[in-house]
């Protein structure tokens, strides 16, 4: 099975890796004949806005669009968690959204490059708890009903906040998993693509 990575910015050959590692194909996209020939795809952290733009520069804004809503399977990680929102807290004039996950997203939630943490969050789907690293990382600030919330942690006030969910056949986490070595997020989206064939 061939699974994409966006590949227009961010994490590409992280979130590569770790696919290798479970055991599908990962297939770098930069264009919609490569989309069109994948069963899933991740959208990489980076720069959210950039991203955007780029989406758009390379004409693929709308096919990714348009094979969500078809019900492909995907994986955003922290700017990816972002694309994938209907709405945005924190974006800039202009800032568009795939509108994929009935969530809104506070941008940059968690504060600064320099407030960049690598914390343990409960991981609800089996009750254990994942390493994760948020860098300059979003958090869900709402949601549909209908979205399975599958981590949470605590803010710098300790409040719980939502750092990943499940919405049909998308996954979003405000932290990196391509990082930690934890491949229980890339296992999920695999066997999303699975089932969705």
């Amino acid at each position: 099975m061939r699974i994409g990575v966006l590949a227009v910015q961010g994490d590409v050959r992280e979130h590569a890796a770790a696919l290798a590692r479970v055991g599908v194909e990962p297939v770098p996209v930069r264009r919609v004949s490569e989309l069109e020939a994948v069963a899933g795809i991740v959208l990489p952290g980076g720069e959210s806005t950039t991203i955007d733009k780029l989406l758009r520069a390379f004409g693929l804004f709308e096919p990714l669009r348009q094979r969500l809503e078809d019900g492909m399977p995907a994986l955003g990680s922290c700017a990816g968690m972002i694309m994938l929102a209907r709405d945005l807290v924190g974006g800039i004039e202009g800032q568009r959204s795939l509108g994929v996950l009935p969530m809104t997203v506070r941008r940059n939630a968690f504060g600064r490059q320099v407030d960049s943490s690598e914390v343990i969050v409960d991981w609800l789907p089996d009750g254990s708890q994942m390493h994760a690293t948020f860098i300059r990382a979003p958090w869900v600030e709402a949601h549909d009903p209908e979205v399975e919330v599958l981590a949470t942690t605590l803010d710098a006030q300790g409040v719980e906040r939502v750092v990943a969910v499940r919405h049909a056949s998308v996954i979003a986490t405000a932290f990196h998993p391509e990082i930690s070595g934890d491949d229980r997020v890339h296992r999920m989206l695999v066997e999303l693509a699975r089932t969705t064939q």
